[in-house]
């Protein structure tokens, strides 16, 4: 797939797991990718994972012959925040997520970046309204809070500050999309903005059925794996609602609001969450992959991701627009 961004040169700040990856994201879309990191070490280590991880997504097809290659010429490593900075269209901050460390490095962002560029941070912790507060460029900022890792999973949320100016937040709704990813609009800040907060809800459950002993990791892992999260790996809830009725969504959850209502009544607010519950979870995933599997289980996700995203931009579903309705 062909991408035109909107925005051509953008400046990647703070190069921990989150920052390198949009590096991947801005360099593989054809953007000129300037990256720093006061920590050089760290910024060379990055640098060196995302031209290590495109030459391995080149050799499993998810790039083109000669795309790692092509990804490299487009990342510039800088020795400054100022040389970083110059020309930067759009400004992605991925700094520690300590406020009081997000507010200086703002400050100095607003300072040195153009004035026509947009600042986005990744946080996923902070309202950017708090973030940004006194600073005279307040109304160009904005949350852009992605899916580890941004480069394998596109859903991007993307948080206006109160006095973000409206045109702002189109831009930075237009330029993520047309780098590949999958921005949605939130309306006001909640903490967890919106993936966070829904993984959160089923996590709770989760942990809730270990701890009272109701079924095994393994078990739960199943049901999500080879139940839930088939569906919905397509569709959010309110699809899998629609389709689970002839009537559609509205047909659903009339006919099974009681249904519903009963079970949030006896869901467990606040579960046991102790070392014994968390031992249980750990040694039960472990039993499924084995010891020390998190990379290598991390290395298989990403690629069977890619695969269904790949399987789901080839066979579309329906849309008005599409005889979908």
């Amino acid at each position: 797939m062909s991408l035109q961004p909107t925005i051509p040169t953008v400046a990647v700040i703070g190069t921990g797991v989150i920052g390198r990856s949009w590096i991947r994201v801005f360099a593989r879309a054809g953007c000129h990718t300037r990256v720093f990191d006061p920590d050089q070490t760290q910024q060379s280590k990055a640098i060196e994972w995302a031209e290590s991880t495109a030459a391995v997504d080149e050799r499993l097809g998810f790039l083109a012959v000669g795309g790692a290659a092509t990804e490299k010429q487009r990342i510039a490593p800088c020795a400054s925040l100022s040389e970083a900075l110059v020309g930067a269209g759009w400004v992605q901050e991925s700094g520690p997520e300590a406020l009081e460390t997000k507010q200086r490095i703002y400050r100095e962002l607003d300072a040195a970046a153009d004035d026509a560029a947009i600042l986005a941070s990744s946080t996923s912790a902070h309202d950017m309204t708090t973030i940004a507060s006194g600073l005279s460029g307040a109304d160009r900022c904005v949350v852009a809070h992605p899916v580890n890792p941004p480069h394998v999973v596109p859903v991007v949320e993307v948080l206006a500050g109160r006095t973000t100016r409206p045109d702002v937040t189109e831009r930075a709704l237009a330029f993520l999309e047309s780098v590949g990813q999958t921005p949605v609009e939130m309306h006001r800040y909640v903490p967890g903005f919106l993936l966070n907060r829904l993984q959160a809800a089923l996590i709770r459950e989760a942990v809730s059925l270990i701890g009272s002993d109701v079924a095994s990791a393994a078990a739960i892992d199943a049901v999500v794996r080879d139940g839930l999260g088939l569906r919905w790996a397509l569709m959010g809830p309110f699809g899998t609602g629609h389709t689970n009725a002839d009537g559609g969504a509205g047909e659903y959850y009339r006919r099974y609001g009681d249904a519903y209502r009963a079970l949030w009544a006896d869901l467990d607010a606040t579960p046991e969450f102790s070392d014994r519950v968390i031992e249980r979870i750990h040694s039960g995933t472990e039993a499924m992959y084995g010891p020390d599997s998190a990379a290598a289980v991390g290395e298989w996700r990403d690629r069977l991701v890619r695969g269904i995203r790949r399987l789901k931009a080839d066979d579309p579903a329906p849309t008005p627009e599409t005889g979908g309705a």
